[in-house]
């Protein structure tokens, strides 16, 4: 089963995400994608983490990821918007390369015998990004988002810590 969880920033993406799979598996994993980019963005992670109980493994994977997640498990990963960041800035800012890798990668989960919850952001309903390379990785993330929307089984807007089932 794939899930899809997309909200703004600090929507409750992460806690629904956490509750769904806690009522899906006694031990669940978490894939992090996130590449640690400065110190507040090391104090989210902790504060991440320590949001999980030892029921949780987490696994660390910046691009890769559908070659990490482990056969007929509950897994959540978090998040679509920094594992783009991570394929998107690798690549040197490539939308073509990176929505490539991404919707391969998509379809693959989607294949897989796991129950898959996927959280991303909703970028593009916020201000207009300023520069020519933000813009871009805006697409980019509108892109892959309707792709994993698409795959879904079902799928979830969060609002101010509430969900809307889109599907």
């Amino acid at each position: 089963m794939l899930y899809y969880i997309t909200g703004g920033e600090r929507s409750g993406k992460s806690s629904y995400a956490q509750q769904l799979a806690e009522s899906l598996s006694e031990t669940p994993f978490y894939l992090a994608t996130s590449r640690i980019w400065d110190e507040d963005f090391k104090k989210r992670v902790k504060r991440h983490q320590s949001d999980r109980d030892d029921r949780w493994t987490t696994i660390e994977e910046e691009k890769e990821i559908s070659k990490v997640i482990p056969k007929k498990s509950v897994i959540v990963i978090d998040c679509v918007t920094l594992w783009l960041t991570n394929l998107y800035f690798d690549s040197n800012n490539n939308v073509e390369d990176s929505l490539k890798f991404a919707i391969n990668e998509i379809e693959i989960l989607a294949k897989l015998n796991s129950d898959i919850i996927i959280i991303s952001n909703e970028i593009g309903m916020g201000v207009h990004a300023q520069t020519h390379i933000a813009r871009k990785f805006t697409e980019l993330q509108g892109w892959v988002n309707q792709s994993i929307a698409k795959k879904a089984d079902k799928a979830v807007f969060m609002v101010s810590g509430l969900p809307l089932i889109l599907k």
